[in-house]
């Protein structure tokens, strides 16, 4: 079969499920030069305009979540039976090697249509309580690769394996940013306020209030507010705060962090966790099945983490955690270990072995 692979890959609605997918199949494409990809999405999502930018070929697929509302829930059962016949087609004409599923509703049909034409199938599973589609697709998917290690006992023990997240690979690589670039100090430590790619109206409200309580600080504080958000914030001259509406080069930012406060999306954790940043973790309490809440307290249960909910978040709450982590250094130093303990940094290279096993022997002897 020499050193080409074709393979089937879905993810979709976030950036969360599409950006470990784009990870995986870079994995790929580095080790198999003349790979083939297939990217399976929904017609009205992110991916849908991520995806075909990136060049890699895209067949959209109507869908939609299933739905409390009866009349809702038909028009998507009606939907997802129609899908499975336009994915089996779509399948069958690319033939190929295995078929990955990281995350959204749109694995469930795609998975589920590749198991049933008995094609190889492979799942990942970024949060630590595992999505509805996840969950159904267990019969379904030959391995199954987790982030976290607390999701080990939500899937049979003979499929699944604990890998990390693929994101956590791109964090290692990425080099530190330049703080004078910034406009930041080089002695100062610095604290990082996100609070995901678009921000929140909730926390920015609070976030306005609170700014100015940070001037008599030892720290800097680099406030990231999102686009949408930016306007209320651009008036405020605070000589050791600066803020800025959204970062290009996040990655390289967090490695030159001393602190991070920041949502619990499964790429965060894994991110922050690769490089062991100490973190407080404000949960968005408007996800499904409150999974950012579990994320945190994976972390926090391991001492790696503070959480602070948003519910709880105001000027008092929020200092007294930074000062608490950043003047007591046997607590930061250990924070920075146990979130480092539960990081993985070659998530990626695993992901592939899995993989390549997988595809089956006749294909990891001739490939190099």
């Amino acid at each position: 079969m020499g050193d080409e692979m074709k393979v089937i890959i879905s993810a979709g609605g976030t950036g969360g499920h599409i950006y470990p997918a784009l990870s995986i199949l870079k994995k790929i494409k580095e080790k198999d030069k003349n790979s083939e990809f297939l990217y399976i999405g929904t017609t009205d999502r992110m991916e849908a305009d991520i995806i075909p930018k990136e060049g890699i070929p895209y067949v959209g697929i109507e869908m939609s979540g299933l739905s409390k509302n009866i009349k809702k829930s038909f028009k998507s059962i009606k939907l997802l039976l129609k899908s499975i016949k336009k994915i089996k087609k779509e399948i069958k004409k690319f033939n190929p090697d295995i078929v990955i599923g990281v995350g959204g509703y749109i694995t469930f049909p795609v998975i589920y249509s590749a198991k049933k034409l008995g094609y190889k199938t492979f799942v990942h599973e970024q949060n630590s309580i595992p999505g509805k589609s996840n969950k159904l697709l267990i019969p379904y998917t030959d391995k199954i690769a987790v982030s976290l290690p607390g999701s080990l006992k939500y899937f049979p023990k003979e499929k699944t394996i604990y890998t990390g997240n693929p994101r956590s690979s791109e964090v290692i690589l990425a080099k530190p940013a330049n703080k004078q670039e910034l406009g930041l100090s080089t002695n100062s430590k610095l604290v990082l306020i996100v609070m995901g790619s678009l921000g929140s109206m909730t926390i920015n409200k609070e976030l306005k209030e609170i700014v100015s309580k940070f001037q008599d600080k030892p720290y800097e504080v680099l406030l990231v507010t999102g686009k949408n958000y930016y306007d209320g914030f651009k008036n405020i001259n605070i000589k050791n705060v600066k803020i800025v509406p959204f970062l290009n080069n996040m990655l390289n930012v967090l490695k030159i962090c001393d602190l991070i406060i920041t949502r619990a999306g499964a790429s965060t954790i894994s991110e922050i966790t690769a490089i062991g940043l100490p973190s407080i973790l404000v949960p968005s309490p408007y996800v499904a099945n409150n999974h950012q809440y579990y994320n945190a307290m994976e972390l926090v249960n391991n001492k790696a983490s503070l959480i602070l909910e948003e519910k709880d978040f105001n000027a008092n709450n929020l200092i007294q955690k930074i000062d608490l982590i950043l003047n007591d250094k046997k607590l930061y130093d250990s924070m920075h270990i146990n979130s480092l303990k539960l990081g993985k940094k070659d998530s990626c290279d695993e992901i592939y072995q899995i993989i390549k096993e997988l595809v089956g022997n006749d294909y990891g002897k001739n490939n190099k």
